[in-house]
């Protein structure tokens, strides 16, 4: 069962969290659904460390949501509810747009996850959502 936000998306602290490139590159990916952080590593070319740094960040933000799925957590987008949240996410693509990186990102996590991605529960009926 994925962790959901319990509180209302801080809006200062979403948009520092988006301020970041390298969130706002995890963000991106993040659209095409759930990702393990051995997913991020390898489509960004980042260390796990920073990597993990970066998700609890988010998570914290309440932008993303995480689920384990044996050894692995996953992360998404969290649900886009009504107002600002909605807002964020359109700004998200409109940011993603503007990034240089963000073209050979979306080629990196495809290369990626036709190579089935990083760890087995990628293979999970839950991963296809």
């Amino acid at each position: 069962m994925p962790t959901l936000p319990s509180a209302p998306l801080p809006v200062a602290e979403s948009l520092r969290a988006i301020a970041d490139p390298t969130r706002l590159r995890m963000l991106h990916l993040l659209r095409t659904g759930p990702l393990c952080v051995g997913d991020l590593v390898d489509a960004l070319h980042i260390l796990q460390p920073k990597a993990s740094r970066h998700l609890a960040y988010l998570q914290g933000a309440g932008l993303i949501i995480s689920e384990r799925r044996g050894g692995f957590t996953f992360y998404g987008l969290a649900p886009a509810r009504a107002g600002f949240p909605r807002k964020l996410r359109e700004l998200l693509d409109a940011a993603a747009a503007e990034l240089p990186q963000t073209a050979k990102d979306d080629a990196a996590l495809r290369k990626l996850q036709k190579q089935g991605g990083c760890c087995p529960q990628h293979a999970s009926p839950r991963a296809k959502r």
